[in-house]
């Protein structure tokens, strides 16, 4: 197989890959990978978990140069050519990226020794994902200072979808692959905290880029908690977003539960099946929206919680055979009416002093253009 060779430079330049998202082959241990990598990234490890554990001890014990040849010993013969050939694919199938490993050491540098005997030139990022991960974090404590404008409302307000429709939104729930309720888990996994900063890290950099087209920029986020699911949000963001001011949609029950239908009910039904198989699925489905109810059965009160679980199971039995959704509405809305709504109204009560527009989603959205646009004076 013949490869198309670039020579391009290593880099230091770790906030523009950050930026645009450049391809990096992280060709450190799958463990190190799952505790954070970067945007763009793909795994393929110059060695295992277990063979870097083994070259680990041997060096505590012995010294750089046996563990070295421990290295070389353990990927060595067809274990080695099988890696160099998943580098030289994932080269050919990223012609702009770069290498990349803890510190850009050891593992990086013997990687693009072996990829250049193989006829593959390949840059390497300096520092590694170290200088990475400190690049992205720099990157939040500065552009987390900027103003922003927090979009609130009720459950199934349409605020993910407003914020993402934002020129610089922010939608947080999004990169936490969580929607932030006992409803909130996607089919996709939580990112680990550090990839998580790393993803936020991103996205803020590239939409700064157009930061200057707009007479009086701000980020949109949605009005969140402390957390999402698993992931929590950086300090430093979280101090500004508590000042930041809040505009409010407020939408009519009936376009809720619209949303809320397809959000929760057509569009997770089809991910799961499309995912686990139609039977597989159904079960995966049934036990997620089991699950968010459970979650906070305590908060109902047993007897409650009882009652609209029993409305659940009749409500995904009768989706199952005959492909209504409207059965759900005999849970959900008492659920929003009793539970949710009461909550949030109740947080919202606590940040009323910051409250600067109340709307519908369109009259929202349209007062985000204008105060972007400089025709609303900002307070």
């Amino acid at each position: 197989m013949e490869y198309v060779v670039t020579i391009r430079p290593d880099t230091r330049d770790w906030q523009a890959l950050l930026t645009h998202a450049v391809p990096i082959i992280d060709v450190r241990a799958p463990a190190e990978f799952a505790q954070g990598a970067v945007p763009g990234a793909i795994n393929l490890p110059l060695m295992t978990d277990s063979e870097r554990t083994a070259v680990g001890t041997c060096y505590k014990q012995q010294g750089q140069q046996a563990a070295l040849a421990l290295g070389h010993q353990l990927v060595n013969d067809d274990t080695r050519e099988a890696r160099i050939e998943a580098w030289r694919e994932a080269c050919l199938h990223y012609p702009n990226g770069y290498l990349c490993c803890a510190r850009g050491g050891l593992r990086s540098k013997i990687t693009q020794q072996w990829l250049h005997e193989a006829g593959v030139d390949y840059p390497r990022v300096e520092g590694g994902y170290k200088q990475l991960r400190q690049a992205a974090i720099t990157a939040i404590e500065t552009l987390s200072t900027l103003p922003q404008v927090l979009v609130g409302g009720f459950t199934g307000s349409g605020k993910t979808n407003l914020v993402n429709a934002q020129p610089l939104g922010v939608d947080l729930e999004g990169l936490a692959h969580h929607r932030g309720s006992s409803f909130g888990r996607t089919l996709a996994p939580q990112r680990s905290q550090a990839s998580f900063e790393n993803a936020l890290a991103g996205v803020l950099l590239s939409k700064q880029l157009t930061w200057s087209h707009y007479p009086c920029p701000f980020w949109v986020l949605e009005d969140e908690g402390q957390t999402i699911g698993s992931n929590h949000l950086p300090l430093r963001l979280r101090e500004q977003m508590i000042d930041a001011p809040i505009a409010v949609v407020e939408e009519p029950l009936d376009r809720r539960l619209e949303r809320l239908r397809h959000d929760y009910f057509i569009d997770m039904q089809l991910a799961f099946c499309e995912t686990y198989g139609e039977e597989q699925g159904w079960r995966e489905y049934r036990e997620y929206l089991h699950h968010g109810l459970f979650a906070i059965r305590r908060r109902l009160g047993l007897e409650r919680y009882a009652l609209f679980a029993e409305r659940q199971r009749a409500a995904v039995d009768n989706q199952q055979r005959h492909g209504d959704t409207d059965g759900h509405f005999a849970w959900l809305i008492p659920l929003l009416e009793s539970y949710y709504d009461p909550m949030y109204r109740y947080q919202l009560e606590k940040k009323a002093a910051k409250i600067i527009f109340r709307g519908d989603y369109h009259s929202v959205a349209a007062w985000l253009d204008a105060r972007r646009n400089g025709d609303i004076t900002a307070r």
